[in-house]
């Protein structure tokens, strides 16, 4: 039995790609949360951007309790089984009235991983909704091949490498995924998602914290992961430790030797170009 979701949801997830929304956190946490990270920037003078938006939860202890949440925790081990990585953590964070967007892609496009068995949990820090740019996804396009994608690397696009499907995608059939502050979504790897910009007054918070059963390989690099749940009994990537403090020094360095890996992965075969969003 399903430890969060119900049967119908994990049928639903298995059949769209995708299955929202679900409870994550409380509104009290929503805010403690929220508040963790504008006082960090309010401390650093700038929005969290550049490779701290990537593997936070290697630097940040708030970040990491989310990736540890037993509501989010729970919802995964419901799809993927008992034992379970944190693979890597995105912010995705619009600023109010601004040109930021997701250009329509697949998230398993470049990253290396010997197969599709991958989920995002994307949890809503603020409310994601048709206003603030809420993702919107292609129903059952997870069961399509690997898509052919062109890197666009343009200024406002959020993604790393500014990817987009190389074909015309029928937008009047996404679904728009509405999430109240504290609600997540998931969705499959391969399915195909994109989104608008902020036009509201608010910023958009979103956190995806992508798992990975431990059975899964990195077929490019030898590569870090977070166990989360369960055990690893395969050994095919390297632990990441816990951070203790916010940025202490030894997260700074496991942060930066993850993120080293990452980019080598995302890069492989490619003209290098600069890890950001």
């Amino acid at each position: 039995m399903p430890k969060v979701l119900s049967n119908a949801a994990v049928e639903a997830y298995r059949r769209d790609g995708y299955y929202f929304p679900v409870s994550a956190l409380s509104q009290a946490e929503v805010s403690g949360y929220r508040n963790r990270l504008q006082k960090h920037e309010a401390e650093t003078g700038a929005p969290l951007h550049g490779n701290w938006r990537h593997k936070a939860h290697l630097l940040f202890t708030w970040v990491d309790e989310i990736v540890h949440h037993p509501s989010i925790l729970d919802a995964a081990e419901d799809i993927l089984g008992p034992d379970l990585f944190c693979w890597t953590t995105n912010f995705f964070i619009k600023e109010a009235q601004s040109p930021g967007f997701v250009s329509w892609h697949q998230d398993a496009f470049y990253w290396g991983l010997s197969r599709d068995d991958v989920m995002t949990a994307w949890v809503a820090l603020s409310p994601a909704n048709l206003e603030s740019g809420c993702m919107k996804f292609l129903p059952r396009s997870h069961g399509q091949d690997h898509l052919q994608h062109v890197d666009t690397f343009h200024k406002d696009n959020l993604l790393s490498r500014g990817q987009e499907i190389a074909v015309k995608v029928d937008s009047d059939k996404a679904v728009d995924c509405i999430l109240k502050a504290g609600e997540m979504s998931l969705h499959h790897v391969k399915l195909v998602h994109g989104s608008e910009p902020n036009r509201s007054p608010d910023r958009r918070i979103g956190l995806a914290i992508r798992y990975i059963p431990t059975d899964l390989k990195q077929l490019k690099v030898r590569d870090s992961a977070t166990l989360v749940r369960g055990v690893d009994r395969y050994h095919n990537f390297d632990h990441e430790p816990r951070p203790r403090h916010d940025l202490s020094e030894e997260a700074i360095a496991a942060h930066a030797d993850a993120i080293a890996r990452q980019v080598k992965a995302l890069y492989s075969g490619t003209n290098k170009q600069a890890f950001r969003a």
